[in-house]
């Protein structure tokens, strides 16, 4: 009688696998083929937007979202070639979805930021932007994140909501940046003279703009100096290599300037010990 049963147990099983096993391959070719040609599809139409001079964010966020979407469709075919009931299947799926989308209400609202960041364009990739005091050039805008590039070449994941829930600081969006730096000159120099010459000298160094021109004013007083503001403008994507020619160029300039200083004021001791050995010598 077992040995009977056991019988009946391989015809079962052999049956069921001559039954199924067609749609099984068919199923598993379909699922190959399909993923092959979502690739295919996802490229095209990434490139489609490109030649519709769409935006970096829009053609990367589309592309991406598109390829998700034909992804699902394919297991739902996929699922109904081997027989699974895709009503009940979507059922399941729905409730699971609710389950995580519960579970992940942080990751639907970057998601959301996401769209939004896409839709109002605060910042676009290759913009430099500042966000909660990070620094750095948007090398990408994801569906729940952006990636942002800093000076020192590190790859800063910042979550969505948090960029749009925060002060966003873009650099890039006028077309050009300032750049503020102050120095320190003695009440004795000739300010309009200094002027004229420290801005015609920052106006040629490489990569500062000539409009807006430079801007060199008097920010404050000190006790034994003035605080000399010095505010070139410069192209965003060039604002530290610019920044340290302007710095260099000021302390050159600076160095000249002192140095006439201390041969002036080393020049009038010396009048002033000579007018003091002439009175005595009267």
């Amino acid at each position: 009688m077992g040995n009977l049963d056991v019988q009946k147990y391989f015809e079962g099983l052999i049956d069921a696998v001559i039954k199924y096993l067609p749609d099984f391959v068919m199923a598993l070719i379909v699922l190959l083929i399909g993923l092959w040609l979502i690739k295919r599809i996802s490229r095209i139409l990434k490139l489609s937007l490109e030649r519709a001079q769409l935006s970096k964010e829009i053609t990367s966020f589309l592309a991406t979202l598109a390829y998700i979407t034909l992804k699902i469709l394919l297991i739902f075919s996929v699922a109904g070639m081997i027989g699974i009931n895709t009503a009940s299947f979507v059922a399941v799926l729905a409730a699971a979805g609710l389950a995580v989308g519960l579970a992940l209400q942080g990751s639907l609202s970057n998601f959301a930021a996401g769209i939004i960041i896409l839709l109002f364009k605060p910042y676009k990739i290759g913009d430099l932007v500042e966000v909660k005091e990070r620094f750095g050039k948007v090398v990408d805008i994801q569906i729940f994140s952006t990636l942002l590039q800093t000076p020192g070449n590190k790859i800063l994941i910042l979550p969505n909501t948090e960029v749009i829930n925060g002060v966003i600081v873009n650099y890039s969006k006028l077309g050009c940046v300032r750049i503020d730096i102050k120095t320190n000159l003695p009440y004795n120099e000739n300010f309009p003279r200094f002027k004229e010459k420290l801005t015609k000298k920052i106006s040629g160094v490489e990569g500062v703009l000539h409009s807006p021109p430079v801007s060199v004013g008097i920010e404050s007083f000190e006790s034994n100096h003035v605080v000399v503001s010095v505010r070139p403008f410069v192209k965003p994507e060039q604002y530290w290599d610019v920044y340290f020619r302007v710095t260099e160029n000021i302390k050159t300039f600076f160095t000249k300037i002192m140095l006439r200083w201390h041969m002036q004021k080393g020049l009038s001791l010396v009048r002033l010990k000579l007018d003091k050995m002439n009175n005595n010598g009267c």
